[in-house]
């Protein structure tokens, strides 16, 4: 049995509303991290999806710079997120206020 197309695009819509559920619902920084994380990933999983069953490459290229920017965004967000904890020793966004430290 042949997976379709419309599967693949059922599973990343179904990742990227998990991840905007993350997003909206969580108060955790490092939660809310990783549920944008988790909205790349989706999106990364179409850009294949679509690249595989129209026979060309371009989605696939597009990927792998898509991954290049997520990993500097996570090493530049968990730098920000680590420095954050050190000074207020909470991820809360509630608590965090970046106009007074």
């Amino acid at each position: 049995m042949t997976v379709g197309l419309e599967w693949y695009l059922w599973l990343s819509a179904l990742l990227f509303v998990i991840g905007v559920a993350g997003v909206l619902t969580r108060r955790n920084a490092l939660i809310i991290f990783m549920s944008i994380e988790l909205m790349l990933n989706a999106v990364n999983l179409a850009f294949v999806a679509f690249s595989r069953f129209i026979p060309n490459i371009d989605g696939q290229i597009f990927v792998f710079f898509v991954m290049a920017v997520a990993a500097a965004e996570v090493a530049v967000g968990l730098a920000i997120i680590v420095t954050i904890f050190k000074r207020k020793e909470s991820v809360d966004i509630d608590q965090v206020n970046l106009m007074r430290w």
